[in-house]
C-alpha cells in the first residue's frame, strides 16, 4: 500500500537528518533544536503547513538566524521540492555563501547528498549559484542584480541581511518587492523569510517589515519567581570596570540570574505576539544576543562589549544593531548655529593647522558659481575649515573651471612650514547644466578630481560607489569616453558630520577625535548652511516610517560641500586602511622639508607595503613619498 510521506516540520526535518560539519559549525554533530528552543517556532513557521506566509525576523548576532534559514533550505529539496530563490545582498556574498553554507549543507547531511549530484559530475545542475534536485531546484542571487531576480519564479524566497539590499536595483525597483513578484504565481502555497540584523531607524527595512507583524518576542522564566518576561539589556547589570560580574536581573523580584541559568530560561521559554499585525499571514520574531545559548556569546563579553564602545559612537550603533538587534536612531537635529558661532577658534583662513595631514574638498556647483570648501583632516577625522572660496561665473562658461584648476595647483602654506596642495577633490555634477560640467571638467584632466553625483541611501559600507563610465553630450555631439562617476551616500555623511558636529568637550582639555574646527573669520552666514537641513521622520505611501532631509532654510551649499570633502576622503583611503593611512600621512609631513623638486608631480601608485627601514633623508625613495594613498598629482610641497 503506498502512503504519502510524513507531514514533518522544518524543526522536526532538522532534528531527524540534519548533520553540522566543522567547516560551517563550531559545534559539528546532528542538529539539536534544544540548543537554540527560540528558533523551533520560527522553524515551524516555515514549514508547508503552516498558514504563514511571510515569517519575519529580526536579530541580533549569535543567535543561529542563518542555521534555522538553511535548515529550512534542506527541508524544500528533501521534503516539499519546489522552486526556492535564495537571495543575499551581492552576487558576491552569494557565491560564498554558496561555498560556506550550502555546499557544506549538501555535503554533510546524507539525505540531501543523494538528492543533488555533486558539483564535479557531468551535466549534474549543481553549480555555484544554481543547485537542481528533484522536483525543484535552488537558485543563488544578489540583490544587486535585477536580472537574477527576474530570471524565474519562485515558490519558496529566502532573502537574507535584507537591511543590506540597496534601495532600488537597476533603476526597476526594490530588491525584496521583485523578488516576492517571483512567488505570485504559486497563489497561497508560496512562503517569504525575511531575516536580518537591523541597521537605522526609519531606513531599516526588518524593522518596517517587522512592525507591521503581530512582533512576537521569546519571554523566558525568572529562575527564582517564575515571572514570565522578554530579556532587556537594561535589565542585565554589572560593577563598572569588571563585566564579568553580569547578572540578568529579574523584572519582578530583582533576583540576579547567571550565565548557567540560561539554558533552563531557554528551554521553559515560549513566543508571545506583542501587537495586533497588519496581515493575518505575516508574523515576526525579534530575538538579541542577550539569548545566545551557553557557550557562545555570553553575557560577560556583552557587557565588555558596551564598556569598550562607550565614547564611540559607531561602536555603540554597531553594538544595538548586531548585539540588541534593535535599530540606532541617527541624531538628524540639526545643532545650533549659535553655539558653532561660538566656539570658532583663533586660526587663520588660508593655513594649514599643524594638527592637519591631508587636504580634501568638496565643489557644489550653482548657477552663477562654483562654491568650493577646503578641510584639512586629521586621525579619528578631526577636520579643520582650510579656507573657503567662491568661483563667480556660470558653470557652462570656461573661466570658472580655469580657476578651480588654479585651485587645485594652488600651495596652502602650513603652520609650522612647508605646504599643502589638495589631495582629492569631489564635485557635484547634479545640477542643470550635468553635461557642460562632464567637458569642462574631462578637459581638465586632474586624476585628483571625482566628479559625484548624490544619492539618498544610508550605505554605510560603501558609502561612496563607482566609478561608472558615463558619457554627455557636449556641443551635440556625443563622445566617445565619458568621465567616470563615483555616487555618494549624502545621508550617511550628513549624519557623521552631524555627529561630529555634536561632540561635546568634556571634562578635560583635549578635544575628543571628530573635532570639527571652524576659524574666527569664517562668516555667520557659511554656519548657518552648514547646519541648513534636518533629519525628519516621514510615512511612505504604504504608512510605513522613513526618515529624509529636509532644508530649514534655503541655502545649504557649506553642508553639500562638507560632505563631498569627507567623500573625498573617503576615496583616499582613509576609512579604509585606518592607522595605516594616517601613519603614512605623518611619515610624509615629517619628509616634508625635503626639496620640492623632489616629490613627483605625477606616477604610478605605490605598493601598499610600507618600507621594512626607512631610507634616509637624502636618500627617499619619492616613489615612496608618492605612497599608496596619494593621489598621482603631487600634493605635499
Amino acid at each position: 500500500m503506498l502512503r504519502p510521506p510524513p507531514q514533518l516540520t522544518v524543526s522536526e526535518w532538522a532534528e531527524r537528518h540534519r548533520m553540522l560539519g566543522s567547516r560551517a559549525s563550531a559545534e559539528p554533530g546532528p542538529w539539536r533544536t534544544s540548543r537554540t528552543p527560540y528558533l523551533k517556532d520560527v522553524m515551524d513557521a516555515l514549514s508547508a503547513v503552516h498558514p504563514a506566509r511571510r515569517v519575519v525576523f529580526m536579530k541580533g548576532a549569535q543567535v543561529g538566524a542563518t542555521e534555522s534559514g538553511n535548515n529550512w533550505l534542506g527541508y524544500i529539496m528533501h521534503h516539499v521540492p519546489a522552486p526556492a530563490l535564495a537571495v543575499q545582498p551581492t552576487v558576491e556574498l552569494a557565491k560564498r555563501f554558496s561555498r560556506q553554507r550550502i555546499d557544506p549543507l549538501l555535503e554533510e547531511t546524507p539525505a540531501l547528498r543523494e538528492r543533488v549530484a555533486p558539483a564535479r559530475a557531468r551535466d549534474s545542475g549543481n553549480t555555484m549559484l544554481s543547485k537542481e534536485f528533484p522536483g525543484g531546484i535552488l537558485v543563488l542571487t544578489g540583490a544587486n542584480s535585477a536580472v537574477g531576480l527576474r530570471s524565474m519564479t519562485a515558490r519558496f524566497l529566502f532573502l537574507d541581511e535584507v537591511d543590506a539590499y540597496p534601495g532600488d536595483v537597476a533603476g526597476v525597483g526594490d530588491p525584496i518587492a521583485l523578488a516576492e513578484a517571483r512567488a505570485r504565481t504559486f497563489g497561497w502555497r508560496r512562503k517569504a523569510f525575511l531575516v536580518s540584523t537591523p541597521t537605522i531607524a526609519g531606513r531599516s527595512r526588518i524593522e518596517r517589515e517587522y512592525l507591521a507583524s503581530d512582533q512576537r518576542r521569546f519571554f523566558v522564566p525568572c529562575t527564582a519567581c517564575g515571572e514570565i518576561q522578554w530579556l532587556r539589556f537594561e535589565r542585565l547589570i554589572w560593577e563598572k570596570g569588571a563585566p564579568e560580574t553580569a547578572r540578568y536581573h529579574c523584572s519582578a523580584c530583582d533576583h540576579p540570574m547567571q550565565e548557567h541559568d540560561k539554558t533552563a530560561m531557554l528551554g521553559d521559554g515560549e513566543w508571545r505576539a506583542t501587537a495586533e499585525g497588519q496581515d493575518p499571514r505575516t508574523i515576526g520574531f525579534h530575538i538579541s544576543a542577550l539569548y545566545s545559548p551557553v557557550g557562545w556569546l555570553s553575557w560577560e563579553q556583552i557587557a565588555r562589549d558596551w564598556e569598550s564602545a562607550q565614547g564611540k559612537p559607531e561602536d555603540i550603533k554597531t553594538f544595538k544593531n548586531t548585539v540588541l538587534g534593535e535599530t540606532w536612531q541617527e541624531q538628524g537635529e540639526a545643532p545650533d548655529w549659535e553655539r558653532l558661532v561660538e566656539r570658532r577658534e583663533d586660526f587663520a583662513m588660508g593655513v594649514v593647522p599643524t594638527g592637519a595631514l591631508v587636504l580634501t574638498a568638496g565643489v557644489d556647483v550653482q548657477d552663477d558659481r562654483l562654491e568650493c570648501d577646503v578641510w584639512g583632516w586629521a586621525e579619528g577625522f578631526s577636520s579643520w575649515l582650510v579656507d573657503h572660496v567662491v568661483i563667480q561665473g556660470s558653470p557652462r562658461d570656461r573661466e570658472p573651471w580655469d580657476e578651480l584648476a588654479k585651485l587645485l595647483a594652488r600651495d596652502w602654506p602650513r603652520h609650522g612650514g612647508g605646504a599643502m596642495r589638495i589631495a582629492r577633490l569631489c564635485v557635484d555634477t547634479g545640477g542643470r547644466d550635468t553635461a557642460a560640467v562632464y567637458g569642462h571638467l574631462r578637459r581638465l584632466r586632474d586624476p585628483r578630481i571625482a566628479p559625484t553625483k548624490g544619492i539618498d541611501g544610508w550605505n554605510r559600507a560603501q558609502p561612496v560607489q563607482g566609478p561608472t563610465p558615463v558619457d554627455a553630450l557636449v556641443n551635440g555631439q556625443k563622445l566617445r569616453r565619458g568621465l567616470k562617476l563615483w555616487t555618494v551616500s549624502v545621508s550617511t555623511w550628513k549624519a557623521d558630520l552631524y555627529r561630529r558636529l555634536w561632540l561635546g568637550r568634556g571634562d578635560t582639555e583635549e578635544l575628543p577625535a571628530g573635532w570639527v574646527h571652524l576659524p574666527r573669520a569664517i562668516e555667520v552666514e557659511w554656519v548657518k548652511q552648514l547646519v541648513a537641513e534636518q533629519l525628519r521622520t516621514t510615512k511612505d505611501r504604504r504608512g510605513f516610517a522613513r526618515q529624509e532631509w529636509a532644508k530649514l532654510r534655503e541655502r545649504n551649499e557649506a553642508l553639500d560641500c562638507a560632505v563631498l570633502a569627507r567623500a573625498a576622503l573617503w576615496l583616499l583611503g582613509a576609512d579604509r586602511y585606518g592607522d595605516r593611512f594616517w601613519q603614512q600621512l605623518r611619515d610624509q609631513i615629517a619628509d616634508a622639508p625635503l626639496r620640492a623638486s623632489e616629490i613627483p608631480a605625477a606616477g604610478n601608485v605605490a605598493d601598499p607595503s610600507p618600507p621594512s627601514q626607512a631610507a634616509p633623508a637624502q636618500a627617499l625613495d619619492t616613489q615612496r613619498l608618492r605612497g599608496w594613498l596619494a593621489p598621482r598629482s603631487g600634493w605635499l610641497r
